[in-house]
């Protein structure tokens, strides 16, 4: 346990003593909904006397533990000190019915709302985003945490460019080395050695409602836990995937299983490219050799004609590109990238050009498709 870690257990002891009441339409004004999910809401509000915009984080108090509350929002207030980090801003409260504290607001909404689908964001802009959340990350890691849940509607927007975003929602936070149920479910952006617990009753419960009706495979349901540590290198993978999200507006497979037939392409050919004694292991640090230099040979080795055609779903990526996808998303989790290393990466081109074309006209189809979405809304409003 990190020095880190351990002030923020303590923190948490001492804030729960001073956690106040307070009536919320008392002292804020509540503007929409910003979002929601299973751990409560978040509202956009503005405080009365300052007049300052933020958001609302709103955990129902019947299911969500005081501890946990507080540890989310000391994370958020004493460690987030990132510029790409979401802060608390010092704000927490009860009411009879919920937990809430406030933070910083992404007031041009997420990354999930600007990532077209089938098509992605533009590259540039893509570049900018990683470079921050490689980042982000790296500062929790160096802190001891590992954010576990990253994903498009987890990094907020400061402006419509991109040029400033924030990685949000520290629900999921928890110290390296501790030790937790393993649970799989069906996602790209689950790692491939959650595998080991397919199946068993966490990971069957997750991807059930409980619904009555559900006929639940008996094998699946007597499966213990298995209890795994948190490491960095689950980020390292989701982010991963997410440049990928952010690049083509798709996922690179449906789930990270050994039976899902786009992920066995992709291990196959990591497998062909990476050779069995692990010859091409970027992050061994080779003496006299520096990291762009190592790219480079990565780069060649991709295209060495006795390697095995790309993945389908990566052929319109680079070789650089492809060596970055390779690193973060490599199997062996020991071996895996690390989110920092990914800045190694940047400034190249990653698409091919002939996709770089199409992609840029299906963005402009799009662009004009809500052009005149919005002038037909407009419209409507004025013959209102």
């Amino acid at each position: 346990m990190t020095a880190a870690t351990k002030l923020l257990d303590e923190m948490c002891h001492l804030t729960a003593q001073s956690l106040t009441p307070m009536d919320t339409s008392e002292h804020f004004k509540i503007l929409k909904l910003l979002g929601e999910g299973s751990y409560g809401k978040v509202m956009l509000a503005v405080h009365r006397k300052r007049g300052t915009p933020m958001a609302l984080k709103f955990f129902p108090r019947e299911s969500t533990s005081l501890f946990s509350f507080l540890r989310e929002y000391n994370l958020s207030l004493s460690f987030c000190t990132h510029p790409s980090l979401t802060r608390a801003m010092g704000i927490a409260y009860s009411t009879p019915s919920h937990y809430v504290f406030a933070q910083q607001a992404g007031l041009f909404g997420d990354l999930y709302d600007v990532i077209l689908p089938e098509v992605g964001m533009e590259e540039d802009s893509c570049q900018r985003v990683l470079s921050q959340l490689c980042g982000a990350l790296s500062h929790l890691h160096s802190l001891g945490f590992v954010h576990r849940d990253l994903k498009p509607e987890n990094v907020f927007l400061c402006d419509s460019a991109c040029r400033w975003v924030k990685l949000g929602d520290f629900g999921m936070v928890k110290a390296r080395g501790t030790r937790v149920p393993e649970v799989w479910y069906s996602s790209p952006y689950c790692t491939p050695e959650a595998e080991i617990a397919r199946g068993n009753e966490d990971s069957w419960k997750s991807m059930n409602d409980g619904n009555d009706g559900v006929q639940e495979d008996e094998e699946k349901k007597k499966k213990s836990r298995v209890w795994v540590s948190v490491e960095p290198s689950t980020d390292s993978w989701a982010l991963g995937i997410l440049t990928y999200a952010m690049l083509t507006g798709s996922h690179p497979w449906a789930e990270t299983a050994s039976d899902c037939r786009s992920y066995l392409k992709y291990q196959e050919w990591f497998d062909r490219a990476k050779g069995p004694d692990d010859e091409l292991d970027v992050w061994a640090e080779p003496q006299g050799e520096s990291t762009q230099d190592v790219i480079g040979l990565i780069g060649a080795e991709l295209g060495k004609k006795d390697c095995p055609p790309i993945a389908p779903q990566f052929a319109s990526f680079t070789p650089l590109a492809c060596s970055f996808f390779q690193s973060l998303l490599d199997p062996r989790p020991r071996l895996r990238g690390r989110p920092e290393d990914g800045l190694s990466y940047l400034g190249g081109d990653w698409v091919m050009e002939k996709e770089r074309v199409r992609l840029e006209a299906e963005r402009k189809k799009s662009r004009g498709k809500g052009a005149i979405r919005n002038m037909k809304e407009m419209e409507g409003r004025g013959e209102r």
